[in-house]
């Protein structure tokens, strides 16, 4: 017999596996033509020091810290 525990943790795993088949495809292919001039995150002008120190940095330091704390969180929720 099933009880309630299993087929919620039946549908949180499913709902999970479909968040991340969703996230796949959203993600855009990683481009190697030419290096971001301007952030992903701002649109602003990625300054030369930065794209020097990084040289596939898509995003300016303050968006990519940004987005980084936003992984970890994410992480971290399983999510």
């Amino acid at each position: 017999m099933t009880d309630i525990v299993d087929i919620v943790t039946e549908r949180i795993e499913a709902e999970r596996a479909a968040i991340v088949a969703r996230r796949r495809v959203a993600r855009p292919a990683p481009t190697t033509a030419t290096p971001a001039t301007a952030c992903a995150g701002c649109g602003q002008p990625i300054p030369p020091a930065r794209r020097q120190a990084r040289p596939g940095a898509i995003r300016c330091a303050g968006c990519e810290a940004a987005h980084e704390v936003r992984q970890a969180r994410r992480h971290r929720t399983g999510v």
